[in-house]
């Protein structure tokens, strides 16, 4: 399957650039590109991408509430495309529906396996924002509880949902769950899907998130999953 990529950027320079190393890629075209929000919402809805790679700092329409509207109104993912300085918008991100998060400094290989995974509904976050992106998500100290409304979803998740998001907090993509827990990809996808809905999330990223907030998964360990279930 190919996949329809839109390219958002303010810099036409950066934007023409991203487009060139996703459209060198076989399975990858580029069916538009758009100078800001607001053109990336119209350009969406007219071009239907699988997956929108958006600049965050834009006039006129920035990319966080862009990427609120475009997922919102279309089955897309949204990857975005950040520098250090925005670090401090990486949660809203994850609250706007963004799928994956990358450095401008990231090389072609990169922003092209982002996308891949972005539109098989896995998510890649750059490693070296991932310790922000946690620290951002979660007070340090001490470890979290669940409240009442948390607690009561972690009661609701089956013990194969607690599983998939045991997975999804050490950053596993469905193929990676698959092979852990000797099921099929497919029955990974379902079990994922029920996890999202059953925790509020629209991306397995939001899952993560939900998972350290609530206390099943501290930052810095894997989720005791079998002690969780008793």
């Amino acid at each position: 399957m190919t996949l329809r990529i839109l390219v958002v950027d303010d810099q036409p320079i950066a934007r023409a650039g991203i487009a060139t190393m996703l459209d060198a890629e076989d399975d990858i075209v580029v069916v538009g590109q758009s100078g800001d929000g607001e053109e990336a919402l119209r350009d969406a809805l007219a071009t239907r991408p699988d997956v929108v790679v958006m600049d965050i700092r834009m006039p006129r329409l920035d990319g966080i509430s862009a990427t609120r509207l475009i997922t919102a109104a279309l089955n897309c993912a949204v990857v975005l495309i950040t520098t250090f300085d925005d670090d401090e918008h990486l949660f809203d991100g994850i609250a706007a529906g963004a799928s994956g998060f990358l450095l401008k400094t990231s090389g072609g290989d990169l922003i092209a396996a982002a996308v891949r995974s972005a539109a098989r509904g896995d998510s890649l976050i750059d490693p070296a924002m991932t310790r922000v992106l946690i620290e951002q998500a979660v007070s340090p100290t001490p470890p979290r509880q669940a409240d009442a409304g948390q607690q009561a979803v972690l009661e609701s998740l089956s013990d194969r949902e607690k599983d998939m998001l045991d997975a999804v907090a050490r950053g596993l993509s469905n193929l990676d769950i698959a092979k852990e827990l000797f099921l099929s990809p497919a029955t990974v996808k379902a079990h994922i899907s029920a996890l999202l809905s059953k925790t509020g999330s629209s991306t397995r990223v939001q899952a993560a998130v939900f998972a350290f907030q609530s206390g099943f998964a501290q930052p810095g360990t894997a989720p005791d999953t079998a002690a969780r279930r008793r």
